[in-house]
């Protein structure tokens, strides 16, 4: 019985210490890319390795950054309870569970086409290299959204086995989506950050110039989602759900300024969360309604 409680609690604090429920930030993206290039529900098996290569991926890329960043994060009050600062997971677990789940990452990219197996290192020096960022460019809140906009058109070379420059432009949109609410969360981290010369947007321009560049990253989303609109030639339930992102991303910027970060987490969590899926099923819908 101890053993059993012990393994629930080891396979809890793992799952916390990756977030796994924030999974759906990435995932309506990538199935977004897969029912555009399918121009309808990809084959079951095809959106199945899909799903597996997201979460794992994912999951290598939270761990590891769990793993690097393990000194910053005792150092910062508000990540100090982290797993491993905590010694609640080893670094030596956290390790071999990243490893694991970039294996996994790559036997689910083989599994679809030869391409998707070729990319696989590629797409892990992307969604690994995030935790390394901070330290080298006050810009690391684009990697990161590079790490997340790769999703769709991953997920287009799944389906078709190879790269229409078309959902290249869903890839910058997610990217200037995520950049923009990472700008927002460091805030948090403003006083921290400078005191341990990690570098970050708020860092390098303040509170209120971060604010108004995470403003511009998702204005320019929006200019850009209107553009996949026009360049699949989706119609009105598409374009519906992009007014939709619209608003909610307004509204999120509502909720905090640079004076008041004190709902970051509805805004960061709660809101980006029914951002993505009211775009994919925006987007899915449109698409099933009008495929030929």
């Amino acid at each position: 019985m101890a053993t059993a409680a012990g393994a629930w609690h080891s396979t809890r604090t793992t799952l916390e210490m990756i977030k796994w429920e924030h999974s759906i930030f990435a995932l309506p993206f990538a199935l977004t890319g897969a029912v555009l290039a399918a121009h309808g529900i990809p084959q079951l098996p095809v959106l199945f390795w899909i799903i597996v290569c997201m979460v794992s991926a994912r999951t290598a890329a939270m761990a590891f950054n769990r793993l690097v960043d393990a000194d910053i994060d005792s150092k910062n009050p508000r990540t100090s309870m982290r797993a491993i600062p905590a010694g609640t997971l080893s670094r030596g677990f956290v390790a071999i569970f990243t490893a694991i789940s970039c294996a996994i990452f790559v036997a689910g990219a083989a599994m679809l086409n030869h391409l998707t197996l070729i990319l696989a290192p590629v797409a892990l020096v992307i969604v690994l290299a995030y935790s390394y960022m901070k330290r080298i460019t006050r810009w690391s809140h684009l990697v990161l959204g590079l790490a997340l906009g790769i999703a769709p058109s991953a997920a287009w070379i799944a389906v078709r086995g190879t790269l229409d420059p078309r959902i290249v432009v869903l890839t910058t949109a997610v990217l200037l989506w995520v950049g923009g609410f990472d700008v927002l969360y460091a805030c948090q981290d403003f006083d921290h950050d400078r005191a341990h010369k990690l570098n970050s947007i708020p860092q390098a321009f303040g509170l209120g110039g971060a604010f108004t560049i995470a403003r511009a990253m998702h204005l320019a989303l929006m200019a850009l989602l209107v553009w996949l609109v026009i360049l699949f030639h989706l119609h009105w339930v598409a374009a519906v759900g992009v007014a939709l992102v619209g608003v909610l991303l307004a509204y999120e910027h509502t909720l905090i300024s640079p004076t008041d970060l004190r709902r970051m987490n509805a805004a960061f969590f709660t809101l980006n969360g029914i951002i993505s899926v009211v775009y994919f099923l925006g987007i899915a819908t449109d698409v099933l309604l009008h495929r030929a």
